[in-house]
């Protein structure tokens, strides 16, 4: 029988193996952190509606604002992952170290490595080849593309340089993920 901390590792690596799983394969972990679990919400349109123009490549092309309900005690920080399912999983943003204590992640976060304003949270490369956060920008005349926001509560921060990329992340991720919450949002032009 496995132990409670090696079931935790292994439930922690198989959220960051399964960050494809979208809103359906939502997934609390029961752990010692104690507390609720963790509930993320776009605030600027609703789960799984249409992108406001914006938060995308053909807007203003910033960060849409994120509220985060406390989830584990132990929750350190938080990571974010923004992917496009619809294009192989096409990376627009990674943050991560966001202090454990954050309940809104605001519209328009800088795009630079550290993020002062959330505690020194850093950011990594975009498939654009770009530090922070890129929006939406689907070709022309394709059908709407489904983008998923994940959000991890983790139980340290991370010791993974800025810059770096998602493969690199999700190796940090490895047994510190105490929860995670997807929502989608989704976009055409």
């Amino acid at each position: 029988m496995l132990s409670r901390r090696r079931l935790l590792a292994a439930s922690g690596a198989a959220l960051v193996a399964g960050c494809g799983s979208g809103p359906d394969g939502r997934t609390a972990i029961e752990s010692d952190g104690g507390g609720e679990p963790l509930v993320v919400r776009p605030d600027a349109f609703e789960d799984e509606g249409t992108i406001p123009r914006t938060y995308t490549g053909v807007g203003e092309d910033v960060s849409p604002p994120i509220t985060i309900v406390p989830g584990p005690e132990a929750t350190e920080t938080f990571a974010v992952v923004l992917d496009d399912p619809s294009a192989n999983e096409f990376v627009h943003w990674l943050i991560w170290n966001v202090p454990g204590d954050t309940e809104e992640i605001p519209e328009g976060v800088p795009r630079t490595e550290t993020v002062d304003s959330l505690g020194g949270a850093r950011q990594g490369t975009n498939d654009f080849g770009e530090v922070g956060y890129r929006g939406p920008l689907p070709p022309e005349g394709d059908a709407a593309h489904t983008y998923r926001f994940t959000t991890y509560a983790v139980d340290t921060t991370l010791e993974l340089a800025a810059g770096a990329g998602r493969g690199a992340l999700e190796s940090a991720l490895e047994g510190h993920v105490l929860d995670r919450y997807p929502f989608v949002g989704t976009f055409a032009r």
